[in-house]
């Protein structure tokens, strides 16, 4: 017997989102994802100054401007042929990293840690511990976190003058240079960042956590001390009890743009991983494949540079706004488990040839990232020169086009602008949610959530089952990026 059921809006996820699925036998049989919301913003940019659209693209979003508006820069950088000064990119690399690591922290402590304190584990063995941590408002986990990411985010300040919306970061670089007491000033914050991590999110040294390379080792470290002494240990618990490595696993297929570049390399490099080998990403194999979406275009895939927002709600076999991303005609997975793999983390790299994408993996892979990106931020800040410039001037820009391709918190992040007559003749943008979040392509291929969603056990008479509440979350969706 089967019954179809819809879902949401998830609470706790910022904008909308509608999950169908088909449910026989217990479980989940199919699966569709919808964005409900339509925004229009690469409409809105046609026939703008192209400078205009630093100031446009950080409002798509309010939890990850800071990555909309480095996506910009460097499409505007690339269609203007200006590098930016080394002092710039570091710049830019440490206000990306600040926002990357909040949005880590925001998703586990208030996002996803949160559904574990429900009713439906009233009757586990550690239920009573996991409402004293991780309770929606009430639970400690959140009181802890929260002020400290109120503290890394005063980097942003002294970086970027103001979160979210800034305009301090340019093609050039950025505009806001820093003091040598400015330094110091955001050393102290990290080090206490870094403490807030050690004792209460990992209940040990950062560089212990990003030192954990193996199955044997996470394992081994997990059992020195009781589940409850750190909220990383408690989350280990969990995945063994509930088995959430079973959970959620999609077509493990990955994609990352690179994150943190500087003149010679990225700390985590691009690529793509398909059946477990990492090959070259190739950019022009992109394309948006209008199929199921609620748009109207001439072709039914297209690259971004070529690419059309045309709204077309009447579209017959359309169920979301959102278009579908492919590589290769591909869906890929996109986020921290994606650029963990590529950076060939040997312990990601272990847990993905053991069991792929699934909830347990993405979420270790953003934990194990937080602990990795702040050691390079303490190193990072250190590197700024005061006295050297921080932004490179260049003309305005009359021809051009160019690709911005960077990786937000929640993965790959994409702007394409075609500037013509000192205009902005075609602006695209590919968000992580997109790629992750697409509807089905013209040949039937799933996205990935909607992969993922299927073989989800669904409990008899339950009506919201916590299951596909984890493995939505697990992604960690930003569904008005989808449809900016």
């Amino acid at each position: 017997m089967s019954a179809r059921r819809i879902l949401g809006p998830f609470n706790r996820v910022e904008g909308d989102l509608e999950v169908q699925i088909d449910v026989r036998n217990g479980a989940v049989a199919d699966a569709w994802v919808t964005s409900p919301l339509y925004r229009g913003y690469e409409q809105m940019l046609q026939g703008k100054n192209p400078f205009d659209a630093l100031v446009y693209v950080p409002r798509i979003c309010g939890i990850c401007s800071v990555a909309q508006s480095v996506a910009s820069g460097e499409a505007l950088a690339a269609a203007m042929g200006v590098t930016p000064t080394p002092n710039g990119q570091r710049a830019r690399n440490l206000i990306l990293a600040v926002e990357n690591v909040a949005d880590h922290l925001t998703h586990f402590s208030l996002f996803f840690m949160p559904d574990f304190a429900r009713d439906a584990y009233r009757d586990a063995p550690w239920f009573d511990a996991a409402v004293k941590r991780f309770k929606a408002v009430s639970g400690e986990s959140a009181r802890h976190a929260l002020p400290a990411r109120a503290q890394l985010l005063n980097l942003l300040g002294i970086l970027a003058g103001k979160w979210p919306h800034s305009l301090a970061i340019q093609p050039g670089g950025s505009t806001r240079p820093i003091e040598p007491r400015e330094q110091g000033r955001m050393a102290a914050l990290l080090h206490d960042f870094r403490h807030y991590l050690e004792t209460r999110l990992f209940g040990d040294s950062l560089e212990t956590i990003a030192n954990l390379d193996s199955v044997a080792a996470l394992q081994h470290w997990a059992a020195q001390e009781p589940f409850e002494q750190s909220d990383f240990r408690f989350f280990l618990h969990l995945c063994q009890a509930l088995e959430l490595d079973q959970l959620g696993r999609a077509q493990d297929q990955f994609l990352s743009y690179g994150a943190y570049s500087d003149e010679e390399s990225h700390l985590f490099a691009p690529g793509v991983m398909r059946d477990g080998a990492i090959s070259p990403l190739e950019s022009a194999q992109i394309s948006e494949d209008h199929s199921h979406s609620w748009m109207a275009a001439a072709q039914t895939r297209q690259h971004p540079y070529e690419g059309v927002t045309r709204p077309a709600e009447d579209r017959q076999r359309g169920y979301s706004w959102c278009k579908a991303p492919r590589l290769a005609q591909a869906p890929m997975e996109v986020g921290a488990l994606a650029r963990q793999a590529m950076a060939q983390q040997p312990l990601m790299t272990e847990l993905i040839a053991h069991s792929g994408g699934n909830v347990q993996n993405r979420v270790i892979a953003r934990l194990l990232e937080v602990a990795r990106v702040t050691l390079a931020m303490e190193q990072w800040v250190w590197a700024l020169q005061p006295r050297a410039p921080y932004c490179a001037q260049a003309p305005a820009i009359e021809q051009g086009r160019g690709a911005g391709l960077i990786e937000a918190a929640r993965g790959a992040l994409g702007h394409w602008i075609t500037v013509e007559s000192g205009r902005i003749a075609n602006y695209q943008i590919i968000a992580p949610t997109t790629w992750n979040f697409s509807p089905r392509d013209a040949g039937g291929g799933l996205g990935p959530l909607e992969q993922a969603l299927i073989g989800a056990p669904v409990a008899s008479g339950e009506a919201e089952p916590v299951t596909v509440q984890h493995i939505v979350r697990s992604f960690d969706p930003c569904m008005v990026c989808t449809v900016h």
